[in-house]
Formats: structure tokens, C-alpha cells, sequence
């Protein structure tokens, strides 16, 4: 297929697509719904037709997608409440698309709102769907993973541009967590054409953070978790870590991996369509990332709308009235605060931490050497703002 080819075809597609979306929001009917799914699915395969095309192609006018990515309890559901709030931008989650080797053990009462695996994984598990690729006279002398990948496309189109038919915004994206370190290319490779922003938080306050989150959120409460909430609260008198059996060390090498190889990765995947973002940036100047952020992803900065971003998913609100600092050990929003780790790593966590993941912090910047659990101070975390 020509370039020029392809360019008219992907610019009728479009055409197609946006009376589709007219006429699901006017009547919300099952038939506009899958009419949506087609013509990007259409899309999605002209998109790249043209990247292989010699001297690239034209450049067409998309709905912009976006996903916010970031290991657990690194401020994604907190950036993706901000950038919701935005009159232009769309955004929720988690809509768990992307990781193809992710999958629960077990479905459990507790999780019933959460996908039992990953949507990509969700595909490639669908025996019979490849079988059916590999062998009916549309598809058996093509490449049948190309053909997979491009039903996901389909399948994550027809979700977004669904619901972002049923508002009056221009800009959608979703919270996807880094579920597996090779989540980055797993979107580039299906959505080569979205920005994504990767939230990235110091791995030892994540890691606290995300032993609140299973204490809270997990099986009923039991007398060791009682034992290991009292070591949080009276470190000095108790000497026990909070973290149980090897829980530590594994969280600290998926921070290593996924985080090490999404920092890797990202600039080299996606280019410009990769942003990143600190939590304890957000933390210290809110408006100001959140202005750099909007910008990155072609919505409106207007000072106004900025403030009402970061107003609308302040700690304030999302904890219902408790200050940035005070803790509710109960809530998803506990604290709010950077460095919080100092409070709750004995010196073995610290060695743990370390040996996993020690080069991550140095590269990040969270630390200037490889010492830092022989010296790091005994003051209070100074980034509590």
C-alpha cells in the first residue's frame, strides 16, 4: 500500500469514526459502539501502514490518548484525580490493559472490582481466538501476534473512545500500573502514537506505603498485622520490621525493575511521548508540574484550570479534612508525606532494600552513594509539606 494510499484511507476512517461517536452520544445504542471499535481498529492498522511507509506520512488529526503509568503506591490514582479534574481530559483507571504476563493467582472477594488479569493478557490467554487467527482464510498466511496486538488495540479503543463519546472532553487517558517491567514496550509497540507519563516515587516510601494498602485492604485483620502496625507506630521500643517474611525484598526488585526499565525505555520507545514526574515534585510544587503536564499532553494551562486540577485532588479533600502529615492508618490516602520510609525502616530493611534496588535510588537521585542505610539521618523526613 502506497503512502498516499493509506493516508486517504486513514483520513475516511477518521471521518468514519467521528459520525460514529456523534451518533453514540446521542443514542448510546451497542451497534454505534462497535462501529467505534472497527473504524479504530481501522485506524490503528493505517497508523502503521504509514510508520513503515518510506518518508513517513502525513500527520492526522487523532483523539489524543494518554496513559499514566507508575509502580503501586507511587501517586498514580492521585495524578489521575488531578488530571480528571482538567475540563478538557478524561482520565480513569485502572483499566489494567497492558501486561501481558500479569495475572491474579486467585480471584478473591476482596479484589471483585479488579480484573483477575491484565486485558493483553486477558487476549494472548484466548486459546481458541489464536487458533481461529492462525487458521481462518482472512487471517492464516498473516502474522498471527500482529493480529492479536492490533484486537487489543481495538479492544482498548473501543473502552476509551466509548466513554470518552459520553462527555464533552477531547482528551482521554487511563492509569495503567507497570503490572510487568516490559509494560512500557508492551504501549508502544499497541499505542505507538500515546504520550505517556510515568510517576515515579523514592521505592522505599512505595514500599511502606503498600504495606498500609494490604494491612488495610487485604484478609481480616490478624494478630500479626497487629503486631506489625504497633511496630510502625513505636519503632524504637519494638525493633521489628513492619514488612513479613521476604515481602520487602520482592517489592524492592519489582521497584528496581519496573521503574529501572520504564526510565530505560520510555525516552527511547516513545521519544516525546514520554514524560515523567516525580511524587515529591508534586508534593513541593504542584501547580507548577501540573501546569508542565497539561502542556505535555496539549491541554489548556489556563491558571485558573491549573489550580482547580490540584485543588480538586488535594490531600485535604481526598482524605476529607485531615492536613498533609496526619495519619490515618485506615485510609487509602494514610499520609501524604515524602521520606515517611525513615520512620519505619529498621537498619535490616535498609541492607534488604539496598542490595535489591540500591542503584535505582543512586540513579534517580534519592541517595549519592551506595552508604546511605549506614548514615541516613535519625531526624524526621524532611519533605513532609
Amino acid at each position: 500500500m502506497t503512502t498516499s494510499k493509506a493516508t486517504n484511507m486513514l483520513r475516511r476512517a477518521k471521518s468514519s469514526l467521528d459520525a460514529a461517536a456523534r451518533s453514540l452520544r446521542s443514542r448510546a445504542g451497542r451497534r454505534a459502539r462497535r462501529h467505534i471499535a472497527v473504524k479504530d481498529a481501522e485506524i490503528a492498522a493505517l497508523r502503521r501502514e504509514l510508520a513503515r511507509g518510506e518518508g513517513g506520512g502525513t500527520v492526522v488529526e487523532s483523539i489524543p490518548v494518554f496513559f499514566v503509568v507508575g509502580q503501586q503506591k507511587s501517586g498514580t490514582t492521585w495524578l489521575m484525580r488531578m488530571l480528571d479534574s482538567h475540563p478538557e481530559i478524561l482520565c480513569k483507571g485502572e483499566g489494567r490493559f497492558f501486561g501481558a504476563g500479569w495475572r491474579q493467582e486467585s480471584v478473591k472477594q476482596t479484589d471483585a472490582k479488579r480484573p483477575p488479569s491484565s486485558l493483553y493478557n486477558a487476549v494472548l490467554d484466548a486459546e481458541y481466538l489464536r487458533l481461529w487467527i492462525e487458521r481462518s482464510v482472512w487471517s492464516r498466511d498473516d502474522d498471527a501476534d500482529e493480529h492479536v496486538d492490533n484486537i487489543v488495540r481495538m479492544a482498548v479503543d473501543y473502552f476509551l473512545m466509548g466513554e470518552l463519546s459520553k462527555t464533552g472532553k477531547k482528551i482521554v487517558g487511563d492509569k495503567s500500573p507497570l503490572l510487568t517491567p516490559e509494560t512500557i514496550e508492551e504501549i508502544s509497540t499497541i499505542y505507538p502514537e500515546a504520550k505517556v507519563i510515568h510517576i515515579i516515587r523514592d521505592g522505599r516510601d512505595a514500599a511502606v506505603s503498600a504495606v498500609h494498602h494490604s494491612w488495610n485492604f487485604g484478609k481480616k485483620q490478624s494478630a500479626r498485622v497487629s503486631a506489625k502496625r504497633e511496630a510502625y507506630r513505636n519503632p524504637a521500643e519494638t525493633g521489628e520490621s513492619i514488612f513479613a517474611g521476604n515481602s520487602l525484598r520482592r517489592m524492592a526488585a519489582e521497584w528496581g525493575a519496573r521503574v529501572g526499565r520504564t526510565i530505560q525505555d520510555g525516552p527511547v520507545l516513545l521519544g516525546g511521548n514520554y514524560a515523567e514526574v516525580r511524587y515529591e515534585d508534586l508534593l513541593q510544587r504542584p501547580e507548577e508540574e501540573m501546569a508542565r503536564l497539561l502542556t505535555f499532553l496539549g491541554a489548556g494551562t489556563d491558571e485558573e484550570v491549573v489550580k482547580r486540577c490540584v485543588s480538586a485532588a488535594s490531600f485535604e479533600r481526598l482524605s476529607k479534612g485531615r492536613k498533609r502529615g496526619e495519619e490515618d492508618q485506615s485510609s487509602f490516602f494514610r499520609k501524604g508525606v515524602a521520606g515517611d520510609w525513615r520512620n519505619a525502616f529498621t537498619e535490616e530493611d535498609g541492607k534488604v532494600f539496598e542490595e535489591e534496588a540500591g542503584e535505582l535510588l543512586i540513579r534517580l537521585g534519592y541517595e549519592k552513594n551506595r552508604d546511605w542505610q549506614k548514615v541516613r539521618s535519625k531526624s524526621p523526613p524532611g519533605a513532609s509539606i
